[in-house]
């Protein structure tokens, strides 16, 4: 009778030692941050699926644990659970080994099906029992009991037979089965219990529940199979753009060598060191390209493996015992694996980069001096290609099109001229005339969006009727304005934020806190913000922020010196640095490194007298700016050689 005791403690005590990830016995218990357990290996397979940032989510409460350098494995073990695991495995030798002891001593459920009490010899899947002989006669020769399926103790003790359910007992409602499952408080509760506190609540027959757990693990078990393939097959494709782009890098070599080989006839000194310069610099640019290449690989490889460990963590064959840490952790588990196989699988990079690569020409010098030429895109030049005299002050500047920019006035002349890069001029007539126009933007839709001052945006549409108003409360001065990639709109007013709202203007959803001043504001395509502290701050800085206020080091001018920037459309980042003491103008060219710019080309001074403190820098294309300071437009090319 003790034993029998102390085995019926071991089953109910083996229940607190259940990791809910993997169902099984703890195997080195490891604590989270929050306080839940978990085994070391199942927390590290499922870390594999959110390698990319330096904490892991707990599956069952969400909070945060911060990781160290080697993440799971310095994680602290659980001290007292692993020796309730050490107790519990010295005193029984495991699940497997509690099992056959009770066998040896014939601890056999007793009969379910009748009043007898004898010992179980079968169980009875259609009746959820366990029986006796007697019942298992009745179970036989009695019609009522025709196409009952009958499994015997010993196949269920040896594990070649499942039983199905063994409904626990309700804690509260003794004799009542825990046979429903509640959605809303994840927990297992008997017919009395929902009618005592769960009418309002979403209510499953716990062997349906179990079953939509099971189809939706075997719908993503097949979803996971299709975005592998998908992925895969993506790797393949980049691995032909990579064959691609060695192909046009050899080319570039090739002309490279032929040149060389006709001028080696005349000039057959120095030029050695030249092919050596030149062919570093395309293989440079291979490695470039290479590494482009490797990143989206590793991304697409980095996907298919979160995609198989949150896969293996979901796919246990153990739903039937689940208690309500283990659910969690498997609802979680599912709703984070049907969010990535929703992302979508970047197709067109790999193609991008081939094109860019492609693009690449070399251009032979045209002189007998020792210099065999040049790449294409290794050393910009800018050059004004058009001066055009404007009607008035400028307020605000946009991109109208590739070759073309909408110019808004505001003081002395009212409206919008759209004026191109060959001097073609005309009014933007889908507006008042008498309006004034502090700041403006067109999105992808062709929707213009209008600052009037200092608490209105208009919204127009591409032809011409007023859709909609953004108010802004509290704002110091004129609006200025312009958008994200998504079409999102950006207002800056001189504070130190920089407000955000949606495409419609009717929903504010975010303030990005500044450290300067900020007057005129860009964005990249990843949603960093490029802001400009301008003509009114000083010292003028130029500073990057993210979605979350965190701000890279900024660029900073001399004393009387004013900075403007505009981002172009490969998220190069171009600042005119404006000194009105000496009246010219200078432009940089800068990469982005995360939140910080990295100087890339510091071009000549441009044949520009700029005398008026407020200016305005727009790029139209990768190969054409435009800058407008007072009554002057200028239209800047960026040549390749």
């Amino acid at each position: 009778m003790a034993e029998k005791i102390e085995i019926e403690k071991a089953s109910s005590s083996s229940q607190d030692l259940i990791c809910p990830l993997c169902l099984d016995i703890f195997e080195e218990p490891t604590l989270l941050t929050c306080g839940h357990t978990f085994c070391r290996k199942c927390l590290k397979t499922y870390d594999l699926s959110h390698q990319d940032v330096d904490h892991m989510v707990c599956p069952l409460c969400r909070e945060i644990t911060e990781f160290s350098t080697n993440r799971v494995d310095d994680l602290r073990l659980s001290v007292s659970i692993n020796g309730c695991v050490d107790d519990y495995n010295a005193k029984f030798g495991g699940m497997n080994a509690l099992f056959d002891h009770v066998d040896d001593v014939e601890m056999r459920p007793k009969c379910t099906g009748c009043k007898l009490l004898q010992d179980a010899v079968s169980f009875c899947r259609m009746c959820n029992n366990y029986i006796c002989d007697k019942c298992l006669q009745c179970h036989q020769y009695l019609t009522i009991f025709e196409g009952h399926e009958i499994v015997s103790m010993e196949d269920v003790i040896e594990g070649k037979a499942s039983i199905g359910h063994q409904f626990e007992k309700c804690s509260i409602h003794r004799q009542e089965n825990k046979d429903m499952f509640c959605k809303g408080c994840k927990v297992r509760v008997c017919l009395l219990c929902v009618v005592a506190g769960h009418k309002v609540h979403e209510i499953k027959n716990l062997a349906d529940f179990e079953q939509e757990l099971r189809r939706k693990v075997t719908g993503y078990t097949k979803k996971c199979a299709d975005k592998k393939a998908e992925l895969e097959k993506n790797i393949q494709n980049i691995e032909e753009q990579r064959h691609e782009v060695h192909t046009a890098m050899q080319k570039l070599l090739d002309d490279v060598r032929q040149v060389y080989s006709i001028k080696v006839k005349a000039l057959e000194a120095g030029l050695e060191e030249e092919l050596q310069s030149l062919t570093e610099e395309i293989n440079a640019l291979k490695q470039s390209f290479d590494d482009d290449l490797n990143i989206l690989k590793s991304k697409d490889r980095q996907r298919i493996k979160s995609i198989c460990s949150s896969l293996a963590l979901i796919d246990k064959n153990k739903l039937g015992n689940l208690e309500t840490d283990s659910l969690s952790a498997h609802i979680l588990l599912c709703d984070e694996l049907n969010a990535m196989l929703k992302e979508d699988t970047d197709c067109t990079s790999a193609v991008a980069i081939t094109k860019k690569a492609q693009e690449k020409r070399f251009k032979p010098a045209n002189t007998p001096s020792l210099d065999l030429g040049c790449i294409s895109g290794s050393n910009p030049k800018l050059k004004i290609i058009k001066d055009v005299d404007l009607r008035g002050g400028m307020c605000g500047m946009t991109r109208h099109s590739h070759q073309s920019v909408a110019v808004g006035y505001g003081d002395n002349a009212q409206g919008i001229d759209i004026i191109d890069s060959a001097g073609g001029k005309q009014p933007y007539r889908n507006i008042p005339n008498d309006m004034k126009c502090w700041d403006l933007f067109f999105n992808q839709n062709r929707q213009l969006y209008v600052s009037v001052g200092r608490e209105e945006v208009h919204v127009y549409s591409p032809h011409g009727s007023k859709q909609a108003a953004i108010h802004v409360r509290n704002m110091i001065c004129n609006l200025k304005l312009n958008r994200s990639r998504s079409n999102e709109v950006l207002v800056a007013n001189g504070a130190h934020q920089v407000s955000i709202y949606d495409p419609t203007g009717s929903t504010l959803k975010d303030n990005v806190p500044t450290k300067h001043k900020t007057w005129q504001v860009s964005s990249t395509r990843s949603g960093l913000i490029v802001t400009s502290s301008c003509n009114l701050t000083n010292p003028s800085v130029v500073t990057v922020y993210d979605r979350d206020g965190n701000a890279g080091e900024s660029l900073q001018a001399p004393e009387d010196v004013y900075l403007y920037a505009a981002v172009d459309e490969q998220d190069r980042v171009y600042v005119a640095s404006v000194d009105h003491e000496n009246y010219d103008v200078v432009i940089r060219l800068y990469d982005l490194d995360g939140l910080n710019l990295k100087e890339r080309v510091k071009f000549k001074a441009l044949d520009i007298i700029c005398d008026y403190p407020w200016c305005y820098l727009v790029s139209l294309s990768p190969d054409l700016l435009a800058f407008a300071c007072s009554e002057e437009l200028y239209f800047i090319n960026i040549s390749q050689f």
